[in-house]
């Protein structure tokens, strides 16, 4: 992997995780297109993750620092029960990992397909969220572990996790913005853990198989590009403008499905 498919990479990496149209998709995509070896590009993959993770960090600090000093104050209050209801959406994709991770990798073995496929089941979520009009309620523990459900799935490439997640939260009747926002906080930790769990296995054999300049460039391109698709996910959940990502996802699977 040269700097150039790093920062093509990094960039796809970036703007998909918060745009509901599947980053790991996507990436899986962008590798075949580019011929990357997915197996060589591990290092690289986890390296884009965490920097997505950490642009979600830049945009939220505000609200993850309200959680933290409720949390810290050590009563039952409106922070440590979001916290709560963030806790038990990890459940259903902990359990994953711990049990399912090799079947889980099995996935990512560059089946463009498979991917194509994922694409047009994420659109027909998105889909759905059109027909939902009236959203007002926050997200109760109930709708918490619907939504973790819902991205327990969306470890498959080709599923939006966050177009799982939100699609979710607003066929339950959560409000948009109160949807993006757990959608976006819910998978810090997990993503985190991941990325710990791999390092310390060592199955993650450091940087040889890319090269340090394309890990930093491919680091920089998803954390700047992330910052912005973040916020404008925001933007776009509040206006209710998914059913375009919806088609974009139908015509890139059904793509995929006929390049494949």
């Amino acid at each position: 992997m040269d700097w150039l498919e790093a920062l093509i990479l990094g960039l796809v990496q970036g703007l998909t995780e918060f745009l509901p149209v599947s980053s790991s998709g996507h990436l899986e995509l962008g590798k075949a297109i580019l011929n990357v070896n997915p197996e060589k590009s591990l290092m690289f993959t986890v390296l884009v993750h965490g920097a997505t993770v950490l642009s979600t960090i830049v945009v939220f600090y505000k609200d993850i620092w309200r959680l933290l000093k409720g949390l810290f104050a050590f009563q039952w209050n409106e922070e440590t029960s979001y916290i709560m209801k963030i806790i038990i959406s990890m459940i259903p994709v902990a359990f994953l990992g711990f049990f399912f991770k090799e079947e889980v990798e099995s996935f990512f073995s560059g089946n463009i397909r498979f991917v194509g496929s994922m694409l047009i089941v994420t659109a027909a979520l998105l889909a759905l969220t059109y027909f939902r009009k009236t959203n007002q309620r926050k997200v109760g523990f109930l709708d918490s572990i619907l939504i973790g459900i819902a991205q327990a799935i969306a470890v498959l490439p080709g599923i939006s996790r966050s177009g799982a997640t939100i699609s979710t939260g607003l066929v339950l009747g959560v409000k948009r913005e109160f949807a993006a926002r757990f959608s976006f906080l819910m998978v810090l930790i997990p993503i985190l853990g991941a990325n710990f769990k791999d390092l310390a296995s060592g199955e993650i054999t450091g940087s040889a198989e890319v090269g340090v300049m394309p890990l930093i460039v491919g680091f920089l391109a998803a954390f700047i590009s992330g910052l912005f698709a973040c916020k404008w996910m925001i933007k776009i959940v509040r206006k209710g403008k998914l059913i375009y990502f919806a088609i974009y996802c139908l015509i890139i699977g059904v793509i995929a499905i006929i390049a494949a």
